[in-house]
């Protein structure tokens, strides 16, 4: 009897050529996390460099735990695992809220550690309670995610220091705008694989350009070491602090939600439909994935859902193509050499591919919402309040000036805050009483296919 097609193992040729595509459609989302953060901590360019070769090799090393599993761990899917968007803005605020900014990557392990553990003890109860995350709050969440990253992006626009003379000048803003131009041509004129990484290859191409405005700096590069290895805890140990592991325990609740729905969409698409079990299993090897993260100085890991689509576009079911995948992402992890160049991209060449990359995350958070059922009054009021409250903190950074730091950690991350917000009105007004009706309320697990994983990282649009 022939294998299933998830089960396939195809000649060693095409599955690490595909397995190098899973790679590509997925590389721009996993490094843009720990660039963000790590700018807001204000790490030295070989920091940066250390930080986004352990998230790569972090992110290897999770795709594994999914793809091959042991034990009850792991879909067995050909799902692939990175830093989840979702965490970008919590961490963040943690680095705003820390007075020395050393501390801000120990508080953040630490409370990621915390997080992971709990999300995997919760898992095999998740399916049961995703209910209270239908449509109508993950899509909320994630046009949060998205709007909450856009100002990164337009800061990277200007420059990298707000000091500078030339921040925000028009040769900065040419570079980004440039680069957006370059990613929009190549998404439009182009087919399959050039499509899929034109965001990689807008970054490389917009880099050349800025090389004659001197904008462009390959030490790092040269500084570089060709092997190398995330030592553990290299920041310094995990510090346990309770704001932030409450932001970020919120994070692994979004992150868990679309997770199942992308599981759902994933077994429909290889014709082995996630049951309970597979779905449990799955949510164990993200939360497992997330906890072991910080030890090698990695962030909070979840599916990727553009891979899914690639999943469905090249008709390539095989998981073992996906660990493959994570292979790869496991030897870039180990050569810090690979982990700098993109250290080497200027800031406002980020800056102009960081609005697609942040926009279609709020772009696919609509696309959740539109399918949400907003012809009813009820998610209607959801989502205006739930938006409201998320977007405080953008729109007015000192609003919560009055609150002790600790708590300023949760409500300066409007993810978190929208978040609340949002699961506590649908239960509200779709759950309790006679505020709605039962069938108002789409359950994830009949729409799985519907939700998005944007916050993982977004699929170029």
């Amino acid at each position: 009897m022939s294998a299933h097609p998830v089960d396939e193992k195809l000649p060693a040729l095409k599955m690490a050529t595909t397995g190098l595509q899973h790679v590509a459609a997925m590389y721009a989302g996993v490094v843009a996390p720990p660039l963000i953060v790590g700018a807001a901590i204000g790490l030295s360019a070989t920091d940066l460099t250390f930080l986004t070769g352990a998230c790569l090799f972090t992110a290897g090393l999770a795709t594994f735990l999914q793809t091959l599993g042991i034990w009850k761990i792991g879909a067995r899917l050909p799902f692939v695992n990175g830093v989840t968007f979702a965490g970008v803005a919590p961490m963040t605020a943690v680095v705003a809220s820390t007075e020395d900014k050393s501390d801000a990557l120990p508080i953040i392990f630490g409370a990621v550690i915390v997080a992971g553990l709990l999300g995997f003890l919760a898992a095999p109860f998740f399916s049961k309670a995703v209910r209270f995350f239908p449509p109508v709050v993950t899509g909320t969440v994630i046009t949060l995610i998205g709007i909450s990253l856009l100002p990164v992006a337009f800061g990277w626009a200007q420059g990298p220091n707000p000091a500078a003379h030339d921040y925000g000048s028009a040769t900065n803003l040419g570079l980004a705008a440039g680069t957006l131009l370059i990613v929009l041509l190549l998404r439009r004129f182009t087919r399959g694989f050039v499509k899929q990484i034109a965001v990689l290859l807008g970054l490389v191409i917009g880099t050349l350009i800025a090389i004659p405005f001197g904008v462009t700096d390959f030490g790092p590069v040269a500084d570089a070491d060709v092997i190398g290895f995330p030592t553990p805890f290299h920041f310094g140990a995990p510090q346990f602090q309770l704001a932030a592991i409450v932001s970020l325990c919120v994070v692994m609740v979004v992150s868990m939600t679309e997770s199942t729905a992308d599981m759902l969409a994933l077994g429909e698409i290889v014709e082995r439909p996630a049951d309970e079990k597979t779905i449990a299993a799955g949510l164990r090897a993200d939360t497992l994935g997330s906890a072991i993260s910080p030890f090698f100085n990695g962030f909070m890991c979840s599916a990727f859902a553009q891979n899914i689509g690639l999943v469905a576009m090249t008709k390539i079911r095989s998981r073992y193509v996906v660990a493959v995948g994570g292979g790869f992402l496991v030897l870039m992890g180990l050569c810090p050499m690979a982990a700098s160049l993109i250290a080497v991209v200027p800031r406002p060449v980020l800056g102009g591919a960081g609005v697609v990359l942040f926009g279609s995350v709020a772009a696919s958070g609509i696309q959740t919402l539109v399918r949400a059922g907003l012809d009813k009054d009820n998610n209607v009021l959801i989502v205006a309040v739930s938006l409201a409250v998320g977007i405080v903190p953008i729109t007015a950074p000192e609003f919560y000036h009055a609150f002790p730091e600790t708590v300023r950690i949760v409500l300066d991350s409007g993810i978190s805050t929208g978040c609340v917000a949002a699961v506590a009105l649908n239960l509200v007004f779709n759950h309790l009483g006679k505020g709605g009706d039962a069938h108002d309320v789409t359950h994830p697990m009949e729409a799985g296919e519907e939700i998005t994983g944007a916050t993982r990282a977004p699929a170029t649009p």
